[in-house]
């Protein structure tokens, strides 16, 4: 069974609440973690309020982190915004892509943010932003929107 597919099978099933507010996914065969914080979800989509993909383990040979980042933002498509690649930090290891047009809503920004670090660690949210600090918010995805980014994110 591929990474998407046990995520697919795992979310079928799981409702969250006070005592299960996140999914943790671990696909041995591929060595990668997800874990998934939600508010609501359905037999359709979720409302998320971060997504994570880890590797279970180092690998030997990492690919180089802005190659990384910007296979992200070619073959991530299934956001409401495309990403692009706002900024690479080689010496802490970390590369941050942000939607490329981010939405309005009233006088407010909302956009995606992605934050890919050296070793494959991705991490998902998104916020809104205008008069005053940004904050974090809730997005929602289909099920299977989520497994394409989730795939997207781990190859």
């Amino acid at each position: 069974m591929t990474l998407d597919e046990l995520l697919l099978e795992r979310l079928a099933d799981w409702r969250p609440d006070s005592t299960r507010p996140a999914l943790t996914v671990d696909h041995d065969s591929t060595g990668w973690r997800v874990h998934v914080t939600a508010d609501t979800v359905d037999s359709v989509g979720l409302r998320l309020r971060t997504l994570e993909a880890r590797r279970l383990r180092p690998l030997e040979n990492p690919t180089p982190l802005a190659d990384q980042a910007a296979r992200l933002a070619n073959v991530v498509t299934g956001l409401l915004e495309p990403l692009k690649v706002l900024e690479i930090d080689a010496d802490h290891g970390v590369a941050q892509l942000r939607s490329t047009s981010p939405a309005k809503c009233g006088e407010a920004l909302r956009y995606y943010e992605v934050l890919r670090h050296a070793d494959g660690s991705t991490f998902l949210s998104r916020y809104q932003a205008g008069g005053g600090p940004r904050e974090a918010i809730d997005f929602t995805l289909t099920h299977e929107a989520l497994a394409k980014l989730v795939q997207d994110f781990a190859s």
